[in-house]
């Protein structure tokens, strides 16, 4: 894959390090040459000087050529304005990073839905240590070609889960109804609002957004997870 991140701050560093560690096509777009000099030298990728949120910028990384735009730089601001740019000129799937809990609003109604909001990942994961939860790395659950995929229920209320006509190698675990888990039962029926929770094959994921594009949950307020 290749793999564009804007801002060559330590969280574009570490995750563009296991990137290329893994065999992708790693490219950083950062404004500070000296930022560039100090890390072209031990990192194995291209750099890009200037500034993410600019078009001709971005277009030189060659939207059509590249799977993920990360947008991680320091600023809220400037990873909102480069994920619409870059949603703009045709990137296949654009991810923001936010500091600021209040733009979470404005990511999902500018239908940024892979934000992230790194705060709130490190928040629940300590919280999780301080309980004695064992906590496992979903690298270690999912292998090979397994993936999870998630939709919020809107014309399926009513539906029984038994009756979503899932492809092959997909299914319904889990889902989340007023920020509380259950585990999914054939019979169980959905209602408004419910977040389920898909188990299957990579293969079906393209199918399964294009099912269900609209209904997708911004990653910073997924029902269980507010719950945590």
């Amino acid at each position: 894959m290749r793999i564009a991140f804007v801002g060559a701050g330590e969280f574009t560093v570490r995750t563009a390090e296991l990137l290329i560690n893994r065999g992708h096509e790693v490219i950083i777009i950062e404004k500070d040459e000296n930022q560039i000099d100090d890390l072209s030298d031990s990192m194995d990728c291209s750099f890009l000087k200037g500034d993410g949120s600019n078009p001709a910028i971005l277009k030189e990384v060659g939207p059509e050529q590249t799977d993920v735009l990360f947008c991680l730089s320091n600023s809220d601001q400037e990873n909102l304005i480069s994920s619409l740019v870059g949603r703009s000129l045709g990137f296949k799937r654009v991810i923001p990073s936010i500091q600021n809990p209040d733009f979470e609003v404005i990511c999902s109604e500018l239908k940024l839905q892979d934000t992230i909001l790194p705060s709130r990942t490190i928040s629940r994961y300590l919280a999780d240590m301080v309980e004695g939860l064992d906590i496992l790395e979903l690298s270690t659950v999912i292998k090979g070609e397994a993936r999870f995929f998630t939709f919020i229920v809107d014309e399926e209320k009513g539906k029984k889960i038994s009756d979503l006509d899932l492809p092959d190698n997909a299914k319904v675990v889990c889902f989340y109804r007023d920020g509380q888990f259950t585990l999914a039962l054939d019979e169980t029926k959905l209602n408004k609002d419910d977040e389920i929770v898909i188990l299957t094959h990579s293969k079906n994921l393209s199918d399964l957004k294009e099912r269900w594009k609209k209904n997708q949950p911004n990653n910073g307020k997924s029902k269980g997870q507010n719950k945590k």
